[in-house]
C-alpha cells in the first residue's frame, strides 16, 4: 500500500501537509501569455481528473482554488474515482467598497463559497493586502470578514503576498487559523529575503502557514524546491503545489515523502 501523506491540523480540521494548487489548472504560468495558452490547451477536464485522482489516492485531499466550473467538474469526477472527498480551501475575491458588481459583494461571494462546500475560506491577497495598513501595522476590517466566514460555517484564513501580514494578524489577535505566504528557494515573487521570511514570519507565526510557489512557477527543479521547503518549514506548515500531469503529481509526492523522512534543517 502506498504511503499516505503526513497531515497537520488547521482550526481543528485535519489537512495534508501538501495542498493541491490550481494555478497550473487555470493557465496562470507567471511566464507569458503563450505559456498560459499552452497550459489551458493541455489541462483538459480528463487530465485534470487524472491529476486530482493521483493526489487523492495518496492522501493529498485538499485543494486551494477559486471557483471554476471545469475544476469543480473534474474534482467531482476524481472524488468518484478515488472514493475520497476533496477538502476545499477557497481563495475568493470580493468588493471592498460599495458600488461594485452585485455578484462580487462579500455576502454573495461568501455564500457561494459555503454552498460549494468550502471548509476553509482565505480571502485572496487582492483583498487582504488592500486592507493592510503598514503605517498602523493592522489589517483593517478583517474582523468583519472573518466573522462573516465563521457565520457560514467555514474556517477563516488569509492570503497575502506581503510578509508583514501574518505578523499583523497575530499582533491584533485576528480570528485566523492559517495564512498563505510565498516561500521558495529562488525568492521568486517574495518581497524580502527568503531567510528573513523563514525566521521572522513562518517560524514565529502562531498558526500553521500554507506556503505557495515552492518551485517558483517552474523556475526550480522539483527536487530543489521541495527539498528546500520541507527541510526548513515547521512540522505544522504546508506546501501548495500545482502540476500539469498525474505523473508530476506522483513525483512531487514521492520527492516530498523522501524529504520528510529526514529531520528539518536549522538556521544557525
Amino acid at each position: 500500500m502506498e504511503e499516505l501523506f503526513p497531515r497537520t491540523v488547521v482550526g481543528g480540521l485535519s489537512l495534508p501537509r501538501m495542498i493541491v494548487g490550481s494555478n497550473w489548472f487555470l493557465g496562470y504560468s507567471h511566464t507569458s501569455k503563450a505559456k498560459d495558452h499552452v497550459i489551458r490547451q493541455h489541462v483538459t477536464r480528463e487530465r485534470l481528473t487524472d491529476i486530482l485522482t493521483a493526489f487523492l489516492e495518496r492522501g493529498v485531499d485538499a485543494i486551494l482554488w477559486n471557483p471554476n466550473p471545469d475544476v469543480l467538474a473534474a474534482m467531482k469526477d476524481a472524488e468518484q474515482r478515488a472514493g475520497r472527498a476533496m477538502i476545499q480551501v477557497l481563495n475568493p475575491i470580493f468588493n471592498l467598497v460599495p458600488g461594485g458588481k452585485p455578484e462580487q459583494e462579500p455576502d454573495v461571494v461568501l455564500d457561494a463559497c459555503r454552498d460549494l462546500g468550502a471548509a476553509i475560506c482565505m480571502p485572496h491577497q487582492a483583498v487582504t493586502d488592500a486592507l493592510t495598513d503598514k503605517r498602523a501595522r493592522v489589517i483593517r476590517d478583517l474582523d468583519c470578514y472573518t466573522r462573516m466566514i465563521r457565520e457560514r460555517g467555514m474556517i477563516p484564513g488569509l492570503s497575502t503576498h506581503m510578509p508583514e501580514v501574518p505578523l499583523y494578524a497575530d499582533r491584533q489577535g485576528a480570528d485566523i487559523e492559517t495564512y498563505i505566504q510565498i516561500y521558495n528557494a529562488a525568492g521568486f515573487l517574495m518581497q524580502i529575503e527568503t531567510d528573513w521570511v523563514l525566521d521572522n514570519v513562518i517560524r514565529k507565526a502562531k498558526k500553521p502557514v500554507l506556503t505557495i510557489k515552492p518551485l517558483a512557477a517552474g523556475r526550480l527543479l522539483p527536487i530543489v524546491g521541495l527539498a528546500f521547503a520541507w527541510s526548513t518549514l515547521r512540522e505544522q506548515d504546508m506546501v501548495c503545489i500545482g502540476t500539469m500531469s498525474a505523473d508530476e503529481a506522483k513525483e512531487a509526492i514521492d520527492i516530498s515523502l523522501q524529504c520528510l523522512s529526514r529531520p528539518p534543517a536549522q538556521q544557525p
